[in-house]
């Protein structure tokens, strides 16, 4: 599709946090069972920009920079003792995603999915390379 939005917003817009989420949520329902079953507990919170304490815990100067955070521990970090811990959370940040968008020319879904990818990856501790693999079986 021209323009490179799979779902459109009105002509002169900008894409909405909603339409992000949704977009998110899509990606996540298309990943394989045995991925989509372990997310169960993770918020996915879209937000504008990250806060100068998680930029700054980060080594990050400009908050456009961050597109995604995944905050919490792997899986395979996680023990039996952390009942009661806080919900692992994967953290969108809209206008760094349309700074990249509009940048890159890349198809807003696409680079929705991929930072959702990517942010779900560190959930799961892959690496790059799982996270690429991950990324085809969610586009399909």
């Amino acid at each position: 599709m021209a323009g490179g939005m799979s779902e459109q917003e009105p002509a002169g817009y900008a894409p909405s946090p909603e339409l992000i989420e949704r977009i998110a949520r899509d990606t996540i329902a298309k990943l394989p069972p045995r991925f989509r079953d372990h997310l169960g507990d993770v918020v996915l919170l879209v937000e504008e920009l990250a806060d100068e304490e998680t930029l700054d815990a980060l080594g990050i100067e400009h908050p456009l920079d961050l597109t995604g955070l995944y905050h919490g521990r792997p899986l395979g970090e996680k023990s039996s003792m952390e009942a009661g811990s806080p919900p692992d959370r994967i953290h969108l940040y809209r206008r760094a995603i349309l700074e990249e968008w509009i940048e890159t020319d890349v198809r807003l879904d696409d680079l929705v999915r991929h930072v959702t990818i990517h942010e779900i990856g560190h959930h799961f501790g892959l690496s790059d390379e799982d996270m690429h693999a991950l990324e085809d079986a969610a586009g399909e």
